[in-house]
């Protein structure tokens, strides 16, 4: 049974936190996992799920910069995890299942925006390939973990899923490279694994969302020009659904909301904003609330996790 893309009335809205909904939520004994969870979204996110109770592991490229963002957070494991390794990510996945832990929450958070024409691994574009293809890869190395403990796993995505469907016949943007095209079709991939995800994880109590986490002033935006992120705003603000730019803990209380909020249970495979989840967007939407019908398109998901299968050799 899938869960119907519309809003289901959570009682949060954008100027929510991540204190507002966690409140009243215990989650003592958890075992979380957040990608990219020492610095932006991802540290107000490992700030909030450890004040709530959790244990957190957040993976991180470079290990001392996060030990430093992460100081005097109690409940944190960092380890050392590079996305855009394969290795990194095969290492870091035998480490944790070495540990016969159980994972219950999942976020993929760590992500790239709008870089410099860049390749990895085996020649893949790297807004792809970290975003997507570097989770992907995680999810099915920790499997094991994530189905032992009937996991639930928010993929961040973004409303930047409006500018791309993915590529099929060009997906690693062989012939001409924009980077908007590629973040675009990267945050589709997010939206479209979650997806997928949620279908083949539903009988062992594993459940998938991808979000939105709003407009937020975070290092995400480190490859733009100051003119960039001018006329990025422009027509950000200019947009008719436009609900203003967030605080860290407004932006991450979104995929808080959806990896913790009881209100989720027995649903999933959706994609929300906002803290609910998100209506479809209109046909000729951009950069706008709502989520585009290639994100949620089920054949599609089904046909990206087999090329992301045959890209990285792994699959659950």
């Amino acid at each position: 049974m899938t869960t119907p893309q519309h809003k289901i009335g959570s009682g949060f809205g954008a100027r929510s936190t991540t204190s507002d909904v966690l409140a009243g939520i215990d989650l003592s004994g958890r075992l979380a996992i957040v990608t990219g969870g020492a610095s932006g979204l991802g540290l107000a996110t490992t700030r909030a799920l450890t004040a709530a109770g959790a244990r957190v592991i957040v993976p991180a490229r470079r290990r001392p910069a996060a030990e430093e963002a992460l100081r005097g957070t109690g409940g944190v494991e960092i380890e050392e995890l590079d996305l855009a390794d394969p290795r990194s990510i095969d290492a870091f996945a035998e480490r944790f299942l070495a540990s016969r832990r159980p994972i219950d929450l999942m976020i993929n958070n760590a992500g790239i925006m709008a870089s410099p024409e860049t390749r990895i691994g085996p020649g893949w574009e790297s807004q792809f390939g970290v975003n997507h293809l570097g989770h992907y890869a995680l999810v099915n190395r920790l499997w094991p973990a994530i189905a032992d403990g009937g996991a639930r796993v928010v993929s961040v995505s973004s409303n930047g899923h409006q500018l791309s469907d993915i590529r099929w016949d060009d997906v690693h943007f062989e012939r001409g490279y924009d980077k908007w095209l590629a973040y675009g079709q990267a945050k589709t991939a997010n939206a479209l694994f979650a997806v997928h995800l949620d279908t083949i994880g539903r009988d062992a109590g594993v459940r998938a969302f991808s979000v939105h986490p709003g407009t937020i002033a975070t290092s995400l935006g480190r490859h733009m020009s100051e003119q960039e992120l001018t006329d990025l705003s422009a027509r950000i603000e200019a947009s008719p659904t436009n609900t203003g730019w967030k605080t860290p803990e407004e932006g991450a209380a979104t995929q808080v909301w959806a990896v913790a909020s009881p209100l989720l249970n027995g649903l999933g495979g959706v994609y929300c904003e906002d803290c609910d989840i998100a209506e479809p967007a209109q046909p000729d939407a951009f950069l706008d609330l709502g989520v585009a019908a290639w994100a949620t398109d089920p054949e599609a998901a089904a046909r990206l996790w087999q090329l992301s299968a045959d890209l990285t050799g792994v699959s659950v």
